[in-house]
Order: structure tokens, then sequence, then C-alpha cells
């Protein structure tokens, strides 16, 4: 089976050689987590290490912000985008409800073979609010009625958003990173409670403090068509993105 690396020490071979291609991919965690910084490392260690085009659709930092965050890590998105390798697509919740049409439109037209969107938490919350405007191509009203006649609950209404989303990029093969918000003292895996069920594959992001110290740690929850690891993975957020130190592992 193809695979698509992550570049991520330590995590591609917790992976047997890194995500399935096509997969989608959950990425759940806590603030401080480096959801963002996880989604930016896959987009530019494909365009460096594989020249694989990436697309970073965002709803919670603009591109100018983006920038700032990879400049960080010594990460030049602009000279990605210049060699048409990378693309950053960032929507206003607040200006406008049909994100979900012009996010599949900008995957057309880019034809990326990466794709993050960061957060599902932020879209899906636009999308249940603009949804109910009848203005917008993709009416969330119209979409829960074909899915279930009983009454729309938000969890309903999430299912259904993620059902056409996935049904969507399942079309273009690419492999994709959907992030969400996880609560430290969830029992869910996503912020939605549903997300975890229909994505191909769940990646856990933990932080955790222990008297003056600070950790974080990841598990690969799932992941379709792979053997994985069951190990936990202990990492650290570095000049160098995400790293993960061979041997600091221990089972889950």
């Amino acid at each position: 089976m193809a695979r698509t690396k992550t570049g991520i020490r330590g995590l591609d071979k917790a992976l047997t050689g890194g995500i399935p291609e096509g997969n989608i991919v959950l990425l759940s965690g806590g603030a401080g987590t480096g959801k963002s910084t996880f989604c930016l490392q896959f987009l530019v260690n494909g365009a460096k290490m594989f020249g694989e085009k990436g697309l970073y659709i965002s709803t919670e930092q603009d591109e100018i912000e983006l920038q700032r965050h990879a400049e960080g890590f010594r990460w030049d998105l602009m000279d990605l985008q210049k060699k048409n390798l990378l693309k950053v697509v960032y929507f206003d919740i607040m200006q406008g409800d049909d994100i979900l049409a012009k996010a599949l439109e900008a995957i057309k037209i880019f034809k990326p073979k990466r794709i993050a969107i960061d957060s599902m938490t932020t879209m899906t919350d636009a999308l249940i609010i603009g949804g109910l405007s009848q203005r917008s191509s993709f009416s969330l009203v119209q979409v829960a009625e074909n899915v279930s006649p009983i009454p729309r609950t938000e969890q309903i209404v999430s299912k259904s958003i993620l059902y056409k989303l996935v049904a969507e990029l399942k079309r273009y093969n690419t492999t994709t990173l959907l992030t969400s918000e996880l609560p430290e003292d969830a029992r869910a895996l996503s912020s939605d409670g549903v997300s975890e069920f229909i994505a191909d594959g769940v990646i856990i992001l933990r932080y955790f403090e222990i008297g003056i110290a600070d950790y974080r740690s990841m598990f690969v929850r799932k992941m379709r068509y792979s053997a994985y690891e069951k190990d936990i993975l202990p990492y650290n957020i570095t000049e160098e993105g995400i790293t993960i130190t061979e041997g600091d592992k221990f089972k889950a």
C-alpha cells in the first residue's frame, strides 16, 4: 500500500511507513499540543522532501499569522507558495456561510496531494450556524433532512457535515489531516464526539504537567488499512518542529 510520510521522526515508524495514502486522519488535542504545528510540518515536509503539493485550509489563523508561526521553525511558506507547492486558504467564519463549498472548490482547483483543515471544530460551529441560511449552496438544513428525519441536534448536523466532507475528499485521493479541539477531561476523541468514528485514522496529542515540568505525548488510536504501534510517543516542539525521540516511548 502506498504511504504518505509525515516526515516526523518516530511517527512514520509507528505508522509502519506513514499514513496510508488517501486516509483522512483526525488530529485531536487540547491547547498547546501543537496541532497547527503538526499540520504545517506535514505539508512543509511533503513539499520539501517529496515534492507533493499541500493545501492548508484555516479557519483560525490567516496567512500572515501562519507565516509568522512557520518562521519560528525556519519554514519558508512564501517560497513554497511561489513554487506552487503550498497554498494557504483562510476563511473568516464571521464572513459568510459557504465555507464547505469554497473549501472544496479550492481543493478542486489546486489539486493537492496533502490537505490540512485546521480546525474542524471552528468550521463545524460556523456551518451549524451559517447552514441555517438558505443562501448557502451547502445548506445544512437540507443536508440534515437528507440524512435523518429526526430532530436536528448539533451532533447530527456535525455528522452530516463530516460525511459530506469525507465523501468529497475521497474523490481526490488526498491524504488529509482534520484538527479538533479536545478538552482535557473529554471522554470522546473529538469535540463533536463523532469525527473519530468517521475518520480513517485518529492521532491524539496530549499535554500534561507533573510538578514544575510539562510533557507532551501522542498516540495513534486508530488507522484503517494499516498496522501501527500501540506505544505512547513523548514528543517535543523544538526549532525543528515536532520531534519524537527514538526509545522514549512506553506502552499505553
